[in-house]
């Protein structure tokens, strides 16, 4: 038997906690996770971006989720978020990143919780490098004047409120691109009682 002591530096072998985490790709993302409508709905959207690092480089080990009211402003209280039918439509959706930190959902246009305010879909990041997950809204840029009415958007400076709304592309897709630090980096919200 040998020594553990006199083992070249080469023969050792990594440990458990030795290895880097976490691996979101493993158990978290299920069948249909990021449609929260089939692509056959009559209204069905593109929600997409891609996930960069402080350095603007894609991360290609992030994990999102949303939460959204449909279009007519209802937050959905259907059950079975995580057993897709097909046509129940949750307000939840779980994707991956692929290898280039590129996401796509298939959802709906939110349309306002209260009247005269902007819809948002809520975005929840979890990536490499973070001690615990980020919380963020996107909002549609149509509703000039319900952006301009938002609170949480008159409390931020001009160009920080722009990290926040996403682009409407030709087709009708929605795209959102999430900075984690850095130049353009997407603000990030607090909630009381939730570990920073």
């Amino acid at each position: 038997m040998s020594n553990p002591s006199t083992r070249a530096e080469g023969d050792l072998v990594p440990t458990p906690g030795q290895t880097i985490g976490p691996f979101y790709g493993y158990a978290l993302p299920y069948e249909k996770g990021p449609e929260l409508v089939g692509a056959h709905h009559p209204r069905a959207v593109r929600l997409h971006g891609t996930v960069y690092d402080g350095a603007g480089d894609p991360i290609p080990d992030a994990m999102l989720e949303i939460w959204q009211a449909d279009e007519d402003g209802a937050v959905s209280q259907a059950p079975g978020s995580l057993l897709r039918d097909g046509y129940t439509f949750t307000g939840f959706g779980r994707a991956a990143v692929d290898n280039a930190g590129n996401y796509t959902f298939t959802t709906v246009n939110p349309g306002p919780t209260e009247e005269g305010a902007a819809p948002f879909i809520a975005m929840t990041v979890f990536a490499r490098g973070l001690l615990n997950r980020l919380f963020t809204r996107i909002y549609l840029p149509e509703d000039t004047a319900a952006l301009d009415a938002d609170r949480l958007l008159a409390s931020l400076p001009a160009d920080r409120r722009a990290t926040l709304v996403a682009e409407r592309e030709a087709d009708g897709a929605l795209r959102f691109d999430v900075h984690l630090q850095g130049e353009g980096e997407t603000v990030f919200l607090a909630f009381d009682g939730i570990d920073p």
